[in-house]
């Protein structure tokens, strides 16, 4: 039984859970026995993930939440704990920001506004469930980046500043409970199908996964399951990292074919 429900008992948190890698790493915490508080502002499509949850035997605690602001952060952590008592993981997904554009080029309340819900949501998340954890003794927190937080991007000022600074976050955050039972790490996707690629079509999709070296893009499954892992026993004496889940794009550069099979590759 605890093979199959590795998180029986314990209590899961998720921001940005309304639809794509936060609705899918909630569904994935639930199927793994956790009770499930979720969180984003648009309360009806947060509700309609709880109700796949329950419906397939599993808790969970829909919370309308905008993690720029300290009051509705402060409100969703309280939430858990008077419902379930205690908190064990939590994954701060929620991410926001301007439309692509060169930087000269992005409103100035635009860049806030992506700074705001990436910068301010992780650390607002963290402040509100780091003293949560401690009183139940600990547990693992998972912030989510992108590998555009470490490579910059061009026309993606305020994401990349966002999510270079997460970066930065987890890893302070980690060194200041690293001795309190609270680990604290990042993931880093590349090119991940959500309904964002998904709506962009297949020409869009084929270039994606010809810039990957595994030559396709990921799926929030595969993002799902780093984020439990990353919160398990397995990864137990694991804080402080950045794991990418990019099908080799950090690594480096890989053309699509540099030479045909037995010949040498000419310069």
């Amino acid at each position: 039984m605890a093979d199959d429900l590795p998180f029986l008992g314990r209590v899961a948190m998720v921001a940005g859970a309304s639809k794509g890698i936060g609705a899918a790493t909630a569904e994935a915490f639930a199927a793994a026995g956790a009770a499930v508080v979720l969180g984003a502002r648009d309360l009806e499509a947060l509700n309609r993930v709880a109700a796949r949850i329950r419906g397939n035997g599993g808790t969970a605690l829909a919370v309308r939440t905008d993690v720029s602001d300290e009051a509705s952060v402060r409100e969703f952590t309280a939430a858990a704990l008077a419902e379930f008592g205690r908190l064990d993981a939590a994954f701060n997904n929620a991410t926001d920001g301007p439309k692509p554009a060169p930087l000269a080029d992005i409103a100035t309340a635009e860049f806030d506004r992506g700074i705001a819900t990436n910068i301010r949501g992780t650390f607002l998340g963290m402040k509100y469930q780091i003293p949560a954890m401690l009183r139940g003794g600990g547990g693992a927190i998972v912030n989510m980046a992108s590998l555009a937080g470490s490579s910059g991007v061009a026309n993606l000022a305020a994401y990349v500043a966002g999510k270079a600074g997460i970066i930065g976050l987890t890893k302070v955050a980690a060194l200041d409970y690293a001795d309190q039972g609270i680990r604290v790490n990042v993931v880093a996707p590349g090119t991940i199908l959500t309904h964002h690629l998904a709506a962009a079509g297949e020409n869009a999709q084929r270039a994606a996964a010809g810039a990957a070296p595994m030559r396709r893009i990921g799926t929030v499954a595969e993002v799902a399951s780093t984020v439990l892992w990353l919160c398990s026993e397995q990864a137990s004496y694991i804080t402080g990292i950045v794991v990418p889940i990019d099908g080799g794009q950090s690594a480096g550069i890989k053309p699509p074919q540099m030479y045909r099979q037995g010949e040498p590759m000419r310069q």
